[in-house]
């Protein structure tokens, strides 16, 4: 047995190496007192500075945390009343709908990117081209709005997976027992049901946070001319020799993720654990 752990233990560090030597090596050199990323210079955090005083990158910055927020809230409502609209059909139906909910999650980020941009040319030249956009003097185009679409739209499939679960577990009964003891139907939901999938909404929100501070693919394709994100600001300023601000934002950026993925794991083996011990405490022969 012990001479099968050595090689697969060694295998694992190499595959974790392989995945993370770049970005080591990206945090090394955004601490690096020259701007050379092959040759240390020193430690020095000038390059923090510089990414504070860079009016453009802040400006990018600003837009993606908006942006990020918004669509994780919006996303995070409309996937948990999907999730409840999804758990309430019958099995049949309910599978064709989760099927459905899968294909973004499946569906190649280019493709989705393509189609919404399609998607928002042909709904735009519709909209200025109709009597209600001259009767109320106003023209729809590409921008911030249209990315705010875009990141709900990829953004709600993940919330209705980390809401799905939770209502599996609950007791269809405890619903109907607080409508039976005289709870309205909205005050029932907001005391008994909502307190119980609450871990899977903020697990989802927090995962829909991620993938849009994330994106670039869609948003590149959906974004307009007017607005610009974190993603495609960066791969803008990559295009020529890569200064060292950009190693300390993609820093940043990534310890961002990094907390927020780190929450998410850690909240999840905390919900199954008190899971555990919950089921053990009502099943104690088992």
């Amino acid at each position: 047995m012990r001479k099968h752990r050595i090689p697969s233990r060694v295998f694992t560090l190499l595959v974790y190496l392989f995945l993370y030597a770049p970005i080591v090596l990206l945090i090394i050199f955004s601490f690096n007192a020259t701007k050379s990323n092959r040759v240390w210079g020193g430690f020095s955090l000038a390059w923090y500075g510089e990414l504070l005083n860079n009016a453009r990158l802040l400006g990018a910055v600003r837009t993606t945390v908006i942006l990020s927020v918004l669509a994780a809230f919006i996303a995070t409502i409309l996937g948990t009343a999907a999730a409840i609209g999804f758990y309430s059909m019958r099995r049949r139906a309910r599978g064709v709908c989760m099927s459905v909910n899968n294909i973004p999650l499946t569906n190649a980020d280019i493709i989705t990117g393509v189609s919404m941009m399609l998607l928002f040319v042909f709904a735009i030249g519709v909209f200025n081209g109709s009597f209600l956009s001259d009767l109320l003097g106003v023209r729809w185009s590409t921008g911030f709005g249209t990315l705010l679409i875009a990141h709900i739209t990829f953004n709600a499939p993940y919330v209705i997976l980390s809401v799905m679960p939770r209502l599996r577990g609950l007791d269809p009964n405890v619903y109907e027992a607080a409508q039976d003891l005289g709870a309205s139907g909205w005050y029932a939901f907001r005391k008994v049901i909502l307190p119980e999938i609450m871990p899977g909404v903020l697990n989802g929100l927090i995962i829909a946070f991620t993938m849009s501070i994330d994106d670039f693919v869609i948003s590149y394709f959906t974004k307009g001319s007017g607005v610009t994100t974190l993603a495609v600001e960066i791969y803008t300023a990559v295009k020529k020799p890569v200064t060292p601000e950009i190693n300390a934002l993609s820093t940043l950026m990534f310890l961002v993720v990094f907390a927020l993925l780190l929450t998410v794991n850690i909240r999840q083996v905390r919900q199954e654990n008190a899971f555990a011990r919950q089921r053990a405490k009502l099943n104690p022969g088992q």
